[in-house]
């Protein structure tokens, strides 16, 4: 039995030193149920939290009171690949920030103060697979170079916002895309709108609730109707494209016009001074005869 013990010290030695340094490691202010989980979810932080082990894959933080993200968080937590930042009071991303988390899987920012999803806010997180970005109720604005570099991205949460419009170019771009989830936003019919309402269209399998659960409202008398109940039709009117005949047309009327122009002031000053020089030749005759 002897020998066994023996054998069995170097294991028991290791678990005791990562329980212990799991316990040193850990915030203050938080729990760690694992030694790769950091869980300060609901402490009332105003900010991130000091010490957080360089190993974390999972970091909880929600239900917290957290401005912002600097910029630099993440440069240090490169095995990071659950990020939970739900209901805190983030009011802006910069750009760049979360670039830096090469293994990110999972990123929650919803139910905060967003305003904006600028260009690049998310680098090129190749990895990451779903986003949430929903419950933002002042987000009025994501630029179509929004998920740019967002090749692996599955899931894209975007309900319940303030968004009355949306560039195509900015789900076109997600290659993995399976769901989308833009329910419950303040959509207007407008001509801006006719090219996502097309999108949606050919991409309703990836709303989770079906084109049924969007609405939008009507630009004349602001009553808001069901998508099911438009058609390609409802933007007829925005409907109208120039081709390349189309500009070629405009362009050589364009020189045409402008030709034409100047071979008329040109010929209409040339008869004022012709006829100006008859004037004066005729009243010289006119003035011999008198003589």
């Amino acid at each position: 039995m002897l020998p066994c013990v023996c054998r069995l010290q170097p294991l028991l030695a290791f678990v005791s030193f990562a329980l212990l340094t799991q316990g040193e490691n850990c915030p203050a202010t938080c729990l760690c149920p694992d030694h790769h989980t950091v869980d300060c979810s609901g402490r009332g932080l105003t900010r991130l939290p000091d010490e957080i082990p360089l190993d974390v894959r999972r970091l909880l933080l929600s239900d917290n009171w957290i401005p912002q993200i600097p910029s630099d968080f993440l440069v240090l937590y490169s095995d990071l690949v659950y990020l939970d930042l739900r209901n805190n009071s983030l009011s802006h991303i910069e750009p760049g920030t979360l670039s830096t988390s090469s293994r990110l899987v999972f990123l929650d920012l919803g139910s905060n103060n967003l305003t904006e999803i600028p260009k690049g806010a998310f680098g090129e997180s190749r990895s990451l697979i779903k986003l949430r970005l929903g419950n933002n109720p002042y987000l009025s604005m994501v630029n179509e170079d929004a998920f740019r570099g967002l090749t692996s991205l599955r899931e894209l949460e975007l309900e319940r916002n303030a968004l009355s419009g949306l560039q195509v170019g900015a789900l076109s771009q997600l290659p993995s895309l399976r769901v989308v989830r833009l329910e419950g936003n303040p959509w207007v019919c407008n001509c801006t709108f006719a090219n996502l309402f097309t999108w949606l269209i050919e991409n309703s399998h990836k709303l989770p609730n079906g084109i049924e659960s969007m609405e939008c409202s009507l630009p004349m008398d602001g009553r808001r109707v069901p998508l099911s109940q438009l058609s390609q039709d409802s933007f007829r009117e925005c409907q109208v494209t120039l081709t390349l005949t189309d500009f070629l047309i405009i362009i050589f009327s364009g020189i045409s016009v402008s030709v034409a122009a100047i071979m008329a002031s040109f010929f209409l000053a040339s008869t004022v001074h012709c006829f100006q020089r008859w004037s004066k030749g005729t009243k010289g005759e006119d003035d011999e005869n008198e003589e």
